[in-house]
């Protein structure tokens, strides 16, 4: 769409206005800057929060209900694939089977957890890896008897030892050290997560090759034998509205090949509503606070375009004589406080992009950047410019062309 080359004309004067002046001006902007900039930190910050609490997993797990000289029951190798072939809305599905076996390496011993299971883990589990590398497709593939340790375990075990490349035996069996993951701490990120410090984690392949699905217990002179295949199955679902549908499909599926009921699905749900409400929260405070920096720029600008008018009485007075209309005056005015807005909110933009950046960058949180903030930043800034540029302009279009010019 062209522009009349007399809006263009009264844009072009506006823009002088104000370079006359620029250091007011800049100064001016400051506060669209760090009002417009602030609006979209501090909703990055909150959607990466929520973003973060929200990426839990949805688990099945074993459930014994049946005891004989051979126990039979849990999750299935091909219960796993059926949840991936048959949902499209879950992402990925990661296999776990849980053993205990006892670590050793030279004097130091320590009972793990130990996880046979996939790649996969380290996408759902998210932990900061210390040393190293996590499992790879080639270890499940080539049978490897390679491990990770978690942080806890590493301290335990390999102690003064170089960690990376020590031969550790678990269960009887050798396995190198290939990587060191951070433990789970247990203070609010390890509600509901799946892992432990005591988790050391070997490609599932291994596992069942080394160690088999049959487990033999002893206990007071007596022996019992469970096979398990699978102790539990972690589902990513695409998105949290469809956690619930899917949680109840997943269920129907099993139990149609599962003769009776040896497993339970746990959902986060509480711990999904929680997030919701605390993302609403988080962003209704942010917001609040971001929002009285925008007033503050708006008045800022209102109290700067006020001046303006009361500077340039006689230019107004002028231009109403030789026949300028009073719309003609609000819009030129309008125009200077538009520049003004728009331009610190441009300027606010890549500061709040700059400031989510370095925020993950130095303190490791995570941030989103929505496009919606991004447009709702922009809107702001341009309402802001509207709504406190009026009075100014419409107090300056009021002046007597008379008064105007006897003005000194």
């Amino acid at each position: 769409m062209l522009i009349p080359s007399r809006k263009l004309r009264e844009i072009r004067l506006g823009i002088n206005s104000l370079l006359q002046h620029k250091l007011r001006s800049f100064l001016t902007m400051l506060g669209m800057v760090f009002g417009v900039g602030s609006v979209i930190a501090m909703l990055a910050v909150g959607e990466g929060a929520s973003k973060e609490a929200l990426d839990q997993p949805l688990e099945e797990e074993s459930q014994q209900t049946t005891r004989t000289f051979m126990s039979i029951y849990g999750l299935l190798y091909e219960d796993e694939l059926r949840i991936a072939q048959s949902f499209p809305q879950v992402l990925r599905t990661v296999p776990v089977k849980i053993l205990r076996k006892v670590g050793r390496l030279g004097e130091h011993t320590m009972d793990l957890r130990l996880l046979g299971t996939t790649p996969g883990w380290f996408q759902l589990v998210r932990r900061p890896l210390i040393a190293g590398r996590a499992l790879l497709p080639a270890d499940l593939k080539n049978l490897a008897n390679t491990v990770v340790l978690t942080e806890y375990g590493a301290r335990r075990l390999l102690a003064r030892e170089n960690s990376i490349g020590q031969q550790l035996t678990l269960g009887g069996e050798s396995f190198q050290v290939v990587g060191i993951v951070r433990s789970e701490t247990g203070q609010g990120e390890g509600l509901q997560s799946p892992d432990q410090q005591i988790d050391a984690y070997i490609p599932l392949t291994t596992a069942r090759a080394r160690f088999g699905d049959i487990a033999v217990q002893f206990s007071a002179g007596s022996r019992s034998r469970e096979l398990i295949e699978l102790h539990q199955i972690i589902a990513e679902v695409d998105s949290t509205s469809q956690v619930t549908a899917t949680a109840s499909g997943i269920e129907v599926m099993l139990r149609r090949f599962h003769k009776k009921k040896d497993y339970s699905i746990s959902v986060p749900l509480a711990l999904l509503r929680q997030a919701e409400a605390t993302k609403r929260t988080f962003n209704v405070v942010l917001g609040s606070i971001a929002g009285i920096s925008l007033l503050v720029g708006g008045i800022g600008i209102m109290n700067i375009m006020l001046a303006s008018v009361t500077e340039r009485t006689r230019e107004i007075g002028i231009r109403r004589a030789i026949g300028a209309k009073r719309r003609q005056i609000i819009r030129q005015f309008l125009i200077e406080t538009m520049v003004l807005s728009t331009t610190g909110g441009l300027i606010g933009i890549a500061i709040g992009l700059l400031i989510p950046w370095l925020i993950t960058l130095v303190a490791g949180m995570p941030t989103v950047v929505t496009s919606l903030s991004l447009l709702l930043s922009l809107g702001i800034s341009l309402a802001v410019g509207i709504i406190f540029g009026l009075y100014p302009a419409v107090r300056a279009a009021k002046l007597d062309p008379i008064e105007a010019l006897r003005h000194e």
